[in-house]
């Protein structure tokens, strides 16, 4: 049952097996909630991880962490096995790295300010136009001036800035408001209460460090606690696709490998979707489609196919459909879209199937020879060989404790930044503000002490002279107050 090129998913009117060269051509899990989505999500990355295939892939409920014990089987385990002939079926335990974007449950992940860039970033704060057009300023200026955007407080640091060289500013790049500059500081500070300081700074999660085998050959599978980041959903979604963009980035072409080189399950998929600007949809297009040409495979795993915007969904080939319940006209309209994109099976109507499926079961349409979509196939699902289930939590924490990047992302690293840079000039600035203001204040003085030069000539005389000289204005005042009295009783009398 178990082949080495080939991964085998369950059992149909045949054995369906997803073949690791088809891999990286993308895939999607879909299925109402309590069909059997996440049992499908780990047989698929035990699957991968067994070919030598890293995984990265987000975990909702916890309930993939078991991936990381030996698995007990349990009765439906073994039953299921039987019931599909899966005679290969075995206990196993695959190699596992924890992952938290607010380190508590993993090890912490983080992205600098510029890594995230200004429109992903834009699509977490839910600015509009207007403010997205300042923040591509603030990233255009600190680029243009060396300054380093690390985390969210060079960030803050810059935009103060901005406002108080706002002329200069505009004249140069474009209108920036102070009304706009205040809404993107609030925004700031609303995803700085969901969490996100945690997320940027540094050291930056490396990649590479996603990409790793066990000493057996296994792909480490990185699970990302996604629990807790549910509550923000657009961190979750965006730290998603910003991961995507650096695996493009970051990786060289290979073509079509023999087998991927990282797969990368994206869970509760619609949430990137979800009122999101058709800029940002056309920017998730193009990293699924070109990325496939760097060796990683792309698996979006939702409720309902309609979740995926078509253009996006037309890239997925791999489909696995667990599911659907169709109460409402609109989940009608729904299974009829998810049936319309498999390939007909003549046996049976596969709009009417979707909603028949019980738990564990899924229609399976996977590449064949030459690429080709394979027939629909009504498939009971093959059972995990590791635990199914969460791990306790001193269990995660001694996997966490001897995982192979230990150390490496546990404390925060704080390099001369933005921040340190603006918070210097600022100080330059005010020291010489001061000092000039300390010049204006000895100039002022000077000019006000300053006297007439008689007046700094009698500012030399004794203190007998000064005496004489005051005596002698005095009996000058008193003969001349005398004189005019004479003068003027002489005018009287005459008159």
């Amino acid at each position: 049952m178990l082949l080495d090129d080939k991964i085998y998913l369950g059992q149909s009117t045949h054995p369906e097996y997803l073949a690791l060269k088809y891999g990286n051509r993308h895939g999607l899990v879909t299925g109402a909630t309590g069909t059997g989505k996440t049992v499908t999500l780990q047989v698929m990355a035990e699957g991968f991880s067994a070919a030598g295939v890293p995984v990265f892939a987000a975990d909702i409920k916890g309930d993939l962490s078991g991936v990381g014990k030996m698995g007990k089987a349990q009765g439906w385990q073994t039953e299921r096995a039987a019931a599909i002939g899966f005679t290969d079926y075995k206990d196993d335990v695959f190699p596992v790295i924890f992952w938290d974007l607010f380190g508590r449950q993993g090890h912490p992940i983080r992205a600098t300010i510029s890594e995230m860039g200004a429109l992903l970033l834009s699509r977490m704060l839910e600015l509009n136009d207007t403010q997205e057009g300042v923040l591509n300023i603030a990233f255009k200026v600190a680029d243009d001036e060396g300054l380093l955007l690390l985390d969210l407080k060079d960030l803050r640091a810059l935009l103060v800035d901005l406002q108080e060289r706002a002329k200069e500013i505009s004249t140069r790049y474009g209108n920036v408001s102070t009304a706009s500059i205040g809404s993107i500081q609030r925004a700031l500070l609303v995803l700085e209460q969901q969490g996100a300081e945690n997320f940027f700074g540094e050291r930056a999660l490396d990649i590479q460090d996603l990409m790793r085998t066990d000493r057996d050959g296994k792909g480490f599978i990185s699970i990302l606690a996604a629990d807790e980041l549910m509550r923000a959903p657009r961190l979750y979604a965006t730290f998603l696709l910003w991961m995507l963009s650096e695996l493009f980035e970051a990786l060289p072409e290979v073509g079509d490998p023999a087998k991927p080189k990282l797969v990368f399950f994206f869970d509760e998929a619609h949430l990137l979707f979800d009122d999101a600007p058709k800029v940002l949809v056309d920017k998730v297009e193009q990293v699924v489609r070109l990325v496939r040409s760097k060796g990683v495979g792309v698996y979006f795993v939702t409720q309902n196919p309609v979740d995926i915007p078509e253009t996006v969904l037309a890239q997925l080939s791999n489909r696995v459909q667990h599911a659907l319940r169709a109460y409402t006209p609109r989940e009608q309209k729904a299974v009829r879209v998810a049936a319309d994109t498999f390939r007909p099976n003549p046996d049976f109507s596969t709009a009417e199937v979707i909603t028949q499926l019980g738990i564990g079961e899924a229609l399976v349409s996977l590449l064949e020879d030459k690429g080709v979509p394979s027939m629909v196939g009504r498939t009971l699902i093959r059972p995990p060989s590791a635990q199914v289930g969460p791990l306790l939590p001193e269990e995660r924490r001694a996997i966490i404790a001897n995982s192979p990047v230990a150390g490496l992302y546990d404390t925060v690293i704080d390099r001369d930044s933005a921040f340190e840079v603006l918070a210097r000039k600022a100080q330059e600035k005010q020291q010489a503000e001061e000092q000039q203001r300390v010049q204006d204040e000895r100039a002022k003085v000077e000019r006000t002490y300053q006297e007439p030069k008689a007046t700094r000539a009698s500012s030399r005389q004794s203190p007998a002279e000064a005496a004489m000289n005051s005596l002698a204005r005095t009996v000058a005042n008193r003969l001349g107050n005398a004189l005019v009295r004479g003068i003027l009783g002489g005018l009287k009398r005459g008159r």
